[in-house]
């Protein structure tokens, strides 16, 4: 305790000996403002008023300053200061602003919002050009807050740091400091001066401009879903306005209040004021809401956008300089609240910047921008820390220290490492110290049930050692896996290791005996074979034993290329079923076999044992990938305007049988997309071309995922063919496989009365499918995503239709997904 007080005493002293122009800010009942924005005026150069109504703006001449202080809701005011020594105090009182409709004269019988806002939006082009390119400088803030968590989740106790008696508390507090380079449309160039984060000394802020790069000018903005802007080419279609009055800011500008409101409740839109300045039709400051429903993000009750800008006569532009997203949000028992606070200033407007200037690096970080003090954080910090701010940051820090103590770390282990009667089905040794981990687990989840087997179960040991702070680490694990039926204990084993953090270079040794399905890429899954096997008489999982060998290596050797490879020995050894168990007999509807080519092959085997070497080389290109570089790690960002292609090519080799020697080149493009406001686009499309592949094993064949059981947990569709059999179209042939589908997110639903109220979204695709064998197969789907309630919505229902050489059947399929 008397180590935070003189932590405090020193945070307070910093006020007094780094502050230059400072204060308060309140209104004329004495109650601090937030949000006030402080500038100089003419320039960009400027801070914020944090949640107490303080404001530091952070100048270095003795000289005259013309202050400008603005805030909506309030007159704006100026202050002509002479600032003769540093700290200069200056506490300021705004007025509430005078809004009005007195002055508004209506000569037409259209709406006069809808006036503005027609000329608003036809002057929106010209307003985003005016900005072709720019360097700013750049502040961020991050604030979580939990307000009374849960103490237990399903049994389990919730540990979380920060919190006080009543599991309140800051969960996470960041900061950045930014230098911006921007370039139309769209490309954005950050340099992290310094970062910070609570009760992390190591690491870095994931708060940065690139994730709050809001520019409404634009007809959508990226929030979870595609959000319609206000003054969107569109808008009219989603927007109700309303004029609530007039005001004149400093300058004269007459600014016109602009209510606007959702026309559909669940529309991808906001709701709330935009302000616009008279004859220039651009915006002064905006205050608009979005609910979590509306913006796709269930865990979010409401978000809350705030936007000013400034004009400069310099530039003759209307710039923006600062921004808060509010939020709040709650979900399985967690409820809470945050800001994240932006600060833009020292614009430089239309520089010679060109597309050479830019690359695939968003964001990187300068050198020890982790590292820097609290000196230097309280000399740049253009947002003061409130006192609840200042002290997280020094019990954290506390904390933090106490907790990488190697006493206070082996004092948890040893109280963590203590066997209890509950460890029996899973138990982890650790040593934090020295930053390992071993155990073993008994996932009864996993405990499944299928005809060759029977009932079986799996135990797991595991061993970790991480290096570096997680970007090295070695691991090792063994599985153990007993069926009860065929009387088999089956282990397996892999050890892994990951050389570093930037390309992700990994390392794999692998061996045992496993089952394995004939389509590795394990159609159905253990729980959903176990319950159609059990519950319905249907034994689709088919599978053979795998004795191997293999080493697999991976790694990314140039920005979006990643190479894989892979060689293994392997014995492959055909397996029957023994068990006909089952909850529901039906003698009209026996189990079939295990043979995936003929359902009445009882003791009839599929393939012929043999040993065979496999080899695998395959490329992952994705193309336009982005990437934020921190030190000694890089984290990669898709980028939906490009496809991401994988070419590959597989050979079997050496095998016991020469028939079974083989091999293949193949190749997939897939990507998902945003189609403005009109919902998301998916396409994913495979093809290959087989070798010397006449008489090969049938779990070397080209298998197509397919669906019997009418359920499924997948995300979206585009990699299944939800009406066919798991081995019916399975080919060691050319093949070509194509999967669209397209979810309208509420663009089509959402515009139909009554039906817009359920919030589901429609669902439509096709899918098809050639090879040699057989005549095209072709599904249609339609279906309704987003079915639940409230944040649970987590249901899909679709109607297939498929043809093959003509109509061939219907389907229904029940979705379940989880976000």
């Amino acid at each position: 305790m008397k180590k935070l007080l003189l932590a405090l005493l020193f945070i307070f002293s910093l006020t007094f000996s780094f502050s230059q122009i400072k204060g308060n800010v309140t209104d004329s009942k004495n109650e601090p403002l937030p949000f006030v924005n402080v500038f100089i005026e003419d320039t960009y150069k400027g801070t914020t008023t944090n949640d107490n109504g303080y404001y530091e703006l952070n100048v270095t001449e003795k000289k005259s300053y013309d202050l400008v202080f603005q805030y909506l809701g309030f007159k704006t005011l100026k202050r002509t200061i002479k600032v003769d020594k540093f700290p200069f105090e200056l506490n300021i009182t705004l007025e509430e602003e005078s809004v009005s409709l007195e002055e508004v004269v209506i000569n037409s019988e259209e709406n006069p919002a809808d006036i503005i806002m027609r000329k608003v939006i036809a002057q929106r082009k010209a307003n985003l050009e005016k900005i072709k390119s720019y360097k700013a400088d750049f502040y961020s803030r991050g604030l979580m807050k939990i307000k009374d968590a849960p103490e237990k989740i399903l049994g389990q106790e919730v540990e979380i740091d920060g919190l006080d008696s009543t599991r309140s508390g800051i969960v996470y507090l960041s900061e950045t400091i930014s230098k911006l380079q921007f370039l139309k449309p769209d490309r954005l160039k950050e340099k992290i001066v310094a970062s910070k984060i609570s009760g992390d000394s190591n690491g870095f802020s994931f708060n940065n401009a690139q994730d709050v790069d809001f520019n409404l000018y634009n007809n959508t903005i990226s929030l979870g879903n595609e959000i319609i802007s206000p003054i969107a080419n569109n808008a009219f279609g989603y927007y109700r306005y309303k004029l609530d009055g007039v005001f004149y800011d400093d300058r004269g500008n007459l600014i016109n209040k602009i209510k606007v409101m959702p026309k559909r409740a669940n529309d991808p839109v906001f709701s709330g004021y935009v302000y616009i300045v008279e004859d220039q039709w651009t915006l002064y400051a905006l205050e608009l809401d979005i609910t979590g429903i509306q913006a796709r993000i269930p865990v979010a009750n409401i978000i809350t956008i705030k936007q000013n800008f400034s004009y400069s006569e310099t530039n003759t532009i209307w710039a923006l300089i600062s921004q808060s997203i509010d939020f709040e949000y709650g979900l399985f028992g967690f409820k809470g609240d945050g800001r994240f606070t932006a600060v833009y200033s020292n614009y430089e407007f239309n520089v010679p910047l060109t597309k050479d200037d830019f690359g695939a690096e968003l964001v990187a970080f300068e050198k020890e921008a982790n590292k820097k003090d609290s000196l230097f954080w309280k000399k740049i910090r253009p947002v003061p820390l409130t006192k609840e701010e200042a002290v997280d940051y020094v019990k954290k820090d506390s904390i933090q220290l106490r907790k990488e103590s190697k006493p206070y770390l082996d004092s948890v282990d040893m109280a963590r490492n203590e066997f209890k009667l509950g460890d029996i089905l899973g138990y982890t040794y650790q040593n934090s110290h020295k930053d390992y981990h071993f155990g073993y687990d008994i996932p009864i989840t996993e405990t499944a049930f299928n005809t060759v087997q029977g009932w079986n179960a799996n135990a797991n040991l595991f061993y970790r050692k991480n290096y570096d702070e997680f970007k090295r680490y070695f691991s090792a694990n063994a599985n153990f896996n007993y069926g009860f039926s065929d009387d088999r204990l089956r282990a397996s084993a892999n050890l892994t290791y990951k050389f570093n953090d930037i390309s992700r270079a990994f390392i794999t040794l692998s061996g045992g005996v496993e089952t394995q399905q004939f389509n590795n890429s394990e159609p159905i899954s253990r729980i959903d074979n176990t319950v159609a096997s059990l519950g319905f008489n249907e034994n689709y999982l088919k599978i053979y034993e795998r004795q191997f060998l293999q080493a697999s290596y991976s790694e990314e050797l140039f920005n979006g290329f990643r190479f894989y490879s892979s060689l293994s020995y392997e014995r492959r050894n055909a397996l029957f079923n023994t068990t006909d168990q089952t909850f529901s007999p039906d003698s009209n509807k026996p189990y079939t076999s295990n043979n995936p080519l003929n359902e009445t092959a009882f003791g009839i085997a599929p393939f012929q044992n043999h040993n065979i070497l496999k080899f695998n080389a395959s490329a992952r290109i994705n193309f336009g990938q982005k990437y934020l570089s921190y030190p000694d790690s890089k984290f990669n960002i898709s980028n939906d305007k490009y496809p991401t292609l994988v070419i590959g090519y597989e050979e079997g080799f050496g095998s016991t049988n020469d028939n079974y020697n083989f091999r293949q080149i193949k190749a997939r493009i897939y990507q998902s997309l945003n189609v403005a406001n009109k919902g998301r686009f998916a396409y994913n499309v495979r093809a290959g071309k087989f070798f010397d592949a006449d008489n090969i094993a049938f779990m070397d064949f080209q298998h197509f995922n397919g669906n019997q059981i009418n359920f499924s947990r997948r995300g979206n569709y585009t990699n299944v063919f939800n009406n066919l059999g798991y081995y019916d179209a399975s080919t060691n042939d050319s093949y070509l496989e194509m999967h669209a589908e397209h979810d309208f997110n509420g663009f089509i639903l959402g515009k139909i009365p009554l039906l817009n109220k359920l919030n589901f979204n429609l669902v439509v695709g096709a899918h098809n499918l050639a090879t040699p064998d057989n005549k095209p197969y072709q599904e249609f789907t339609i279906g309704l995503d987003n079915i639940g309630f409230g944040k649970w919505r987590f249901l899909r229902f679709d109607y297939i239709r498929s043809y093959q050489n003509g109509y061939q059947g219907d389907a229904f399929v029940f979705g379940l997904k989880f976000f």
